[in-house]
């Protein structure tokens, strides 16, 4: 069975297309398309005319690409630039009457439980109880489980390119006091995730998105063109250092650094700071570093649950349906 996935993301719109065979979801071709969206939002939060115009093009050559490569889907669907957007729906509508794909947003615990699957599935029970984070463009996503979904999932508005427009846009490199005023703001949103977490005492915690998988090769993790089944993980007490390093340096001189890309220089800061704090407080001293995320989660799901599914959570009009971990509680800790 071929399928294709396209996810809309804060800097990217990629088509993956797979081959899932026993289970398995295994790349054939991948396209991605720099759009940049999160640079194209109004103070309001409001996606540009313009940029939808270019999410459309986009989506409709995934989709084309995906017909060429006779792919079921694409099953499409767009993550905290979109879902945070006020004009949402508009943008989910112009997709749809522009390309023929319903593209749906997720809700940010349902990406939890899929890139928590993805890791479960790529590490194997032998990781036991398992913490998952995730730092996208616009939230960070964290979840936590003893099985093949997670026991809770929770979402948080701290994606890397947020914090950076929100905390860190007036120096280049941010003053001290900038950072403070950062650190702050996570240490709050992550307060009862985090003890959650510690109260839990997961055996292995995993990491996955680019932005820290570019964090672990400026802390010393292999390159990526060493392919996915090396092993790579990252120690908190070096990403402290990388967050002293970034921090004196502005965004140009960061983009010289191993691992840190252009496209990302400038809110690699801001990821450092969050994946620091996160791991500090969940008492996490190292974590793997996971290739699979939501894509091969939702390619998984598909194929593990069959195409209902995706119908099942996307609902007829693009519009997800709860996911079980966002009813769960996550406030902390049980008495």
């Amino acid at each position: 069975m071929r399928v294709s996935v396209v996810d809309a993301g804060s800097n990217t719109v990629r088509l993956v297309i797979a081959d899932v065979e026993g289970g398995v979801p295994l790349p054939v071709h991948t396209v991605k398309w720099k759009l940049r969206l999160s640079e194209q939002v109004g103070p309001d939060g409001a996606i540009a005319d313009e940029a939808v115009e270019q999410l459309v093009k986009a989506v409709a050559a995934a989709g084309a690409t995906a017909r060429r490569w006779h792919a079921t889907g694409p099953l499409a669907f767009a993550t905290a630039v979109v879902r945070s957007a006020p004009n949402r729906h508009e943008v989910l509508q112009r997709v749809a009457s522009g390309t023929g794909i319903h593209m749906c947003t997720l809700p940010g615990e349902t990406e939890a439980e899929l890139t928590f699957l993805a890791a479960r599935r790529w590490l194997g029970w032998k990781a036991g109880p398992l913490a998952l984070l995730d730092i996208g463009g616009g939230s960070l996503e964290v979840a936590f489980g003893r099985g093949r979904l997670p026991d809770f999932a929770a979402s948080l508005p701290l994606g890397a390119n947020r914090l950076t427009r929100e905390y860190l846009g007036v120096q280049d490199p941010p003053a001290p006091g900038e950072l403070k005023v950062l650190r702050r703001r996570i240490r709050h949103e992550l307060r009862d995730v985090a003890s959650r977490i510690r109260w839990e005492g997961p055996r292995t915690a995993a990491v996955t998105s680019r932005t820290f998988q570019q964090l672990a090769r400026l802390c010393g993790a292999a390159p990526g063109r060493y392919g996915p089944f090396v092993e790579r993980e990252l120690a908190c007490r070096d990403l402290r250092e990388a967050v002293r390093s970034l921090a004196v340096l502005p965004a140009a001189e960061r983009a010289l650094l191993p691992g840190i890309s252009a496209p990302r220089a400038a809110q690699s800061l801001a990821g450092a700071v969050v994946g620091h704090t996160a791991l500090k407080l969940m008492g996490l001293r190292r974590a793997v570093v996971c290739p699979w995320a939501i894509r091969e989660g939702v390619l998984l799901r598909y194929a593990e649950d069959g195409s209902d599914w995706w119908t099942d959570a996307t609902g007829e009009t693009g519009t997800p349906a709860p996911s079980l971990a966002a009813t769960l509680c996550i406030a902390g800790p049980p008495a």
